[in-house]
């Protein structure tokens, strides 16, 4: 039996079915996701969905969705599915599902009238290309298949609709037809395997509605172009395969290419492979830059994601490759700007608001030492230097080490650690000057520097930082801990004197490979994370006691805004309480860090199916939310799993 599937009641119950959700990435800045029955519920849905160059490089959504219809006995099934207005569903085809599996690649078995049809699909690495395989399993007379293209040509976060500037013209080609519905945009070859007859009908499908952007306030329905359809002659045994690609395709070599991609994927039979093949679609590999995207279907490549989900992506020894992660470390590097690395945004344009990123990049080298990277200091070293010389002397959004030792950092409007929701221009979660994570970072990037600087008898380094690390360990003792609390403080700034309120942020003290905390310590600030935040998914962003907690995440953009960091879990935070937890309890803790890690197999069937969502409601059943697949939950949760497989396996 597969490790992941869904029986017939689960696939007709759309209630259900329409909240799983498939992804698959060609590694190379495409994708091609959609819900497990084939309906598309957001705007980010589609079969291929490519980044375009003419357009600085966003993706967009060029085919969006296919109906394919069996015709057999005068009789036509269609098997797609989506939704009007009214909760109208048409056509219906979901309810033609016999069998739905996941394992290797998604697969739908339909049956309808005398005929089971089984309806295959990926994307080819590397390529822009979207390939459908179609197998005759029964037919008890010869029939015919109809594949119906439907077509957006918009980006990802925008929607469609009706106009007179599409060009609805198509060019005939091998097996097929090109279409390009605005100028900029490459061609969509659409072909098939099997001589095949294209009736160019060319309309408009008004009205489409995707459900989850309506629940996120978002404009919710649009139109899509079909230029008309295939038919193609069919018989049991017969398998033809479909493709839409942006280059023209021999179709000859389409079926073996797609039992090609097929062997070279890890099948998802268990938890770990479930991970691994989850953790290969966050890499992107494009124009000569590695990436490391933070989540999809929405986010890019961000700095500071890039570097806390890179060892468990790239080093967990189910994953480990020293070549990618000194790509990804090397594509990061050349993009630094004043000792800065960008957060957000695209290549041409990044922008460059994290004050975290570059000291998650000391710990990302430091991984990269821990596993044999003897290279690490000729190749980084200057990189790492140029960051601390930039902290030292200030950089931009006001980032400055004080006569204290401690970072300090604010701008106006700008959210610079990684809770960095802003409404209207102001942060949601006010955190400026001197942050808890913020600090204990700098101290683990000070204390790994001159470790390295030693090694290499960089004199002049050490004689300028060694006395750095005592100076912020004092600093920020007398800063961030009180002993009646038990616990840190999460942030102090000059207007607000110091703040309180039970973050999860205290636990990266703890967890870093230089603490500045004492065992005690360390072990009173965990207790007090294990009793007000934890939870199976993660660790919530504040204490359910606080007034601003927040147990759901939903609503419209400000709503949901609130609830991101003020109650909302996340995933990836179990990657500093475990490792600090073992740390701490190192034997005894190892059942407990177990139970956390092993327990999100439960969600391999939710949302993001066989991975895992980047965010959870605080409040149970914590139901999963946000992008359903997330680079820094996934590599988090990999790289856990290795420290207790290959340090506490016996236990």
């Amino acid at each position: 039996m597969s490790y992941i599937k869904f029986d017939k009641a689960q696939i007709v119950n759309l209630e259900y079915s329409l909240k799983r959700e498939v992804i698959r990435t060609n590694r190379a800045g495409s994708y091609s996701s959609t819900t497990i029955v084939g309906c598309n519920t957001r705007k980010y849905h589609g079969l291929l969905v490519c980044p375009v160059d003419a357009f600085g490089g966003d993706r967009y959504v060029l085919l969006s969705s296919l109906d394919v219809t069996v015709v057999n006995n005068d009789r036509s099934f269609n098997t797609g599915i989506r939704k009007f207005k009214g909760d109208y569903y048409s056509p219906k085809g979901h309810k033609y599902i016999d069998e739905l599996e996941m394992e290797t690649i998604p697969s739908r078995i339909y049956r309808v009238g005398g005929v089971k049809l089984k309806h295959e699909r990926l994307l080819v690495h590397y390529e822009e290309q979207y390939l459908a395989r179609f197998t005759i399993l029964e037919a008890s007379e010869p029939m015919k298949l109809q594949i119906r293209p439907f077509l957006a040509f918009r980006n990802i976060h925008e929607l469609t609709h009706a106009n007179l500037a599409a060009n609805k013209k198509i060019d005939f080609i091998e097996n097929g037809i090109k279409a390009k519905l605005y100028e900029g945009f490459p061609f969509l070859n659409m072909q098939l395997s099997a001589k095949t007859e294209f009736i160019h009908v060319p309309d408009w499908y008004l009205g489409v509605e995707y459900p989850e952007e309506q629940k996120r306030g978002y404009e919710y329905s649009e139109d899509l172009f079909t230029p008309g359809f295939f038919e193609v002659d069919a018989k049991e045994g017969d398998v033809i395969v479909f493709s839409a690609s942006t280059k023209e395709e021999k179709t000859s070599g389409l079926k073996t290419k797609f039992t090609k991609t097929v062997n070279g994927k890890i099948p998802r039979n268990c938890f770990i492979n479930c991970l691994r093949n989850a953790a290969q679609q966050f890499i992107e590999k494009r124009h000569g830059k590695t990436l490391i995207i933070a989540g999809y279907p929405w986010f890019g490549s961000w700095g500071r994601d890039t570097f806390i989900a890179l060892p468990g992506i790239a080093l967990a020894r189910v994953m480990r490759s020293l070549e990618l992660y000194r790509e990804v470390l090397d594509t990061q590097v050349e993009r630094m700007k004043d000792g800065l690395f960008p957060n957000m945004g695209s290549l041409s344009n990044p922008a460059f608001n994290s004050v975290d990123a570059p000291l998650w990049f000391f710990w990302a080298v430091q991984q990269y030492v821990e596993v044999g990277g003897t290279d690490a200091w000729e190749r980084y070293g200057e990189a790492l230097k140029s960051v601390l010389e930039a902290y030292k002397n200030g950089t931009a959004f006001n980032i400055q080490m004080r006569g204290n030792g401690l970072i300090y950092a604010s701008a106006p409007g700008k959210s610079l650690t990684w809770m960095d929701a802003v409404i209207n221009g102001i942060p949601v979660t006010q955190r400026k000057g001197y942050a808890v994570e913020i600090n204990a970072l700098w101290y683990n990037a000070v204390c790994f520097a001159l470790d390295m600087a030693r090694l290499v008898r960089d004199r002049k380094f050490i004689k300028e930082y060694e006395d750095l690390p005592d100076l912020i360990k004092n600093s920020f003792h007398e800063l961030f801990c009180d002993h009646q609390r038990g616990y840190l403080a999460d942030y102090i700034n000059d207007e607000e004197g110091k703040n309180y309120f039970v973050r999860p942020n205290m636990v990266i003290a703890v967890s870093l490979p230089n603490s500045m905390l004492s065992k005690d310590q360390m072990q009173k600030v965990l207790d007090v994370a294990d009793k007000e935040l934890v939870t199976p998914r993660g660790l919530r962003t504040l204490s359910p006691g606080h007034p601003l907690y927040k147990g759901s995440y939903h609503g419209n953009q400000e709503e949901r805004d609130n609830a991101y960091h003020n109650g909302t879990v996340w995933p990836w935070l179990l990657g500093p309480f475990c490792e600090g937890w073992l740390k701490v309890y190192g034997k005894q803790g190892v059942q407990k860090v177990r139970k956390l890690i092993y327990g999100l197999e439960e969600v391999m069937s939710e949302h993001g199916v066989s991975t895992i969502s980047e965010i959870y409601d605080g409040d149970p059943p914590h139901s999963p939310n946000g992008a359903i697949s997330q680079a820094w939950s996934i590599g988090e949760v990999l790289r856990i799993i290795d420290l207790l497989e290959n340090k506490y396996s016996n236990i």
